[in-house]
């Protein structure tokens, strides 16, 4: 009988990629971490780990074990929901995260909805970056996250986690309202190729959204200052200081002497949900993606 604690320190030990940073997450000591694993593969009669470097890689025979892992998990999510079944009005606690733009224009207006439709639900929300997110969600710390994609991201086929679209989020040319695309209603992004920009810090998920954009009007932008959040972007564009792509999503700083001009072909980054595999159905998990579902096409009209 395979032991389901070992199983998840290895399960652990793939998503994080090594012992130590699985053992920090759960709480365990690297020796012990790695005890546990050789257990396990006494247990089982294989190899689970293979010297790689100065580190360990995952065995063959660990990723076919994984991989069954993975869907016993799932599988225990919906068995939780079938015993629960009786249980259908959302109750408890939910406890979702998500990254800074979207607890402020999407979590935080469904708590408020979930708390005046199931008084005896709690909502709990996070703000994290979004490789925490899937941290968080594999952690069993939270049950839902609003992710935007990055390269980064697990593949939509990681048998771990349900990803599901959510809304589009176009990103608009931020000009100061003196600028002669301003007057414009839309515009084709490569007519400001010859400009200074202003673009997001070189680590941002957003970054790779910017440049792609603009590379596919063209050019490479000349950019002149970066930027971590949308309204500092705001303020130096306001100060003439340079152009942005900012996503429609961001709430900016009211009165700046800024304009917004939607792109032609609509430039966007996606936007999804993300549950534990087996956990979508859950009654507070369901209701409040209903929720979200409704807030996301009037978030970006």
């Amino acid at each position: 009988m395979i032991d389901l604690r070992r199983l998840h320190v290895l399960r652990a030990v793939a998503h994080y990629g090594t012992v130590t940073a699985a053992a920090n997450a759960l709480h365990f000591t690297p020796s012990a971490a790695s005890q546990q694993i050789r257990q396990l593969a006494r247990e089982l009669g294989v190899d689970l780990l293979e010297p790689q470097g100065r580190g360990v890689r995952l065995t063959a025979a660990a990723e076919s074990l994984l991989a069954h892992a993975d869907a016993i998990a799932a599988r225990w999510e919906e068995a939780e929901l079938d015993l629960r079944a009786e249980h259908s009005a959302p109750t408890g606690q939910l406890r979702v995260c998500g990254f800074p733009m979207a607890v402020s224009v999407l979590l935080a207006p469904m708590a408020v909805r979930l708390r005046e439709r199931h008084p005896r639900l709690t909502v709990r929300i996070q703000e994290t970056g979004v490789p925490a997110s899937f941290d968080l969600l594999f952690e069993g710390q939270v049950d839902l996250a609003v992710v935007e994609v990055t390269p980064h991201n697990p593949p939509l086929s990681d048998a771990r986690f349900d990803q599901q679209p959510l809304l589009d989020d176009p990103y608009d040319l931020v000009v100061p309202e003196d600028h002669p695309l301003a007057r414009r209603n839309r515009v084709d992004l490569a007519e400001a190729a010859h400009e200074d920009w202003i673009a997001p810090v070189p680590d941002s998920p957003c970054r790779p959204h910017v440049m792609s954009a603009c590379g596919a009007a063209g050019f490479t932008p000349n950019v002149m200052h970066h930027a971590m959040d949308w309204n500092v972007t705001a303020h130096l564009v306001a100060h003439r200081l340079g152009v942005a792509l900012i996503p429609r999503l961001a709430q900016l700083t009211p009165h700046l002497s800024i304009r917004r001009v939607r792109c032609s072909g609509e430039p966007h980054r996606k936007l999804l949900t993300c549950t534990r595999r087996g956990c979508r159905e859950r009654p507070a998990v369901a209701a409040a993606l209903g929720e979200l579902r409704e807030l996301a096409p009037t978030a970006v009209a």
